[in-house]
């Protein structure tokens, strides 16, 4: 057994017979009452999605799984292709397994899986991924007076974000996957 502070994105958690893994979590400190932790799970067997809350300091059954570096390698339809850097071994992966983090794959990003008895349960991204933006358009002279002034821009793998208007097409940019924002550019 495990305390809520062991809660995180792609832990498996054993929840009423039935093993769940980690899609979303998020800890409350309310000021006024106790902390919890709100957890939105997915089962392995089912697939069905449930949402527990956790006081702070309770016991949480967190399974233990393996985890291994692996890289993203294609999609195809509704599978989603990794190849093991151990094993040299192709993974096809249910779409529904990787769920909203796909939109962050581009090809040869690495990531780390999570096994549980030898089948993938989880993808967890880097923190931080690099892109190279594809389209965006230009400044317009003026733009800056009012502050904090962005502009939405397309990267290389289609995902759209907003980012600072003096970010120009072929620059490289850093976002944070966690809050799908900008977080700076790369220097070369």
């Amino acid at each position: 057994m495990a305390e809520t502070t062991e809660i995180k994105k792609g832990a498996v958690i054993q929840h009423n017979g039935d093993l769940y893994v980690v899609v979303d979590f998020k800890f409350v400190n309310p000021g006024k009452g106790a902390a919890f932790t709100k957890t939105k799970m997915k089962s392995i067997t089912s697939g069905k999605n449930i949402e527990i809350t956790y006081k702070s300091g309770e016991s949480v059954d967190v399974v233990r799984v393996d985890r291994q570096n692996i890289q993203y390698l294609y999609k195809n339809g509704d599978t989603y292709s990794f190849m093991n850097n151990e094993s040299y071994e192709t993974l096809e992966v249910p779409e529904d397994i990787v769920g909203d983090d796909g939109k962050f794959l581009k090809e040869g990003l690495e990531v780390i899986g999570s096994f549980h008895e030898g089948s993938l349960v989880a993808v967890q991204l880097p923190k931080k991924v690099e892109y190279m933006v594809i389209t965006a358009p230009p400044a317009v002279k003026g733009d800056t007076a009012s502050g904090n002034v962005t502009k939405e821009v397309v990267l290389e793998n289609g995902l759209h974000i907003h980012a600072p208007i003096f970010i120009k097409e072929g620059e490289t940019i850093v976002i944070n996957t966690e809050t799908e924002e900008y977080g700076g550019r790369v220097s070369e």
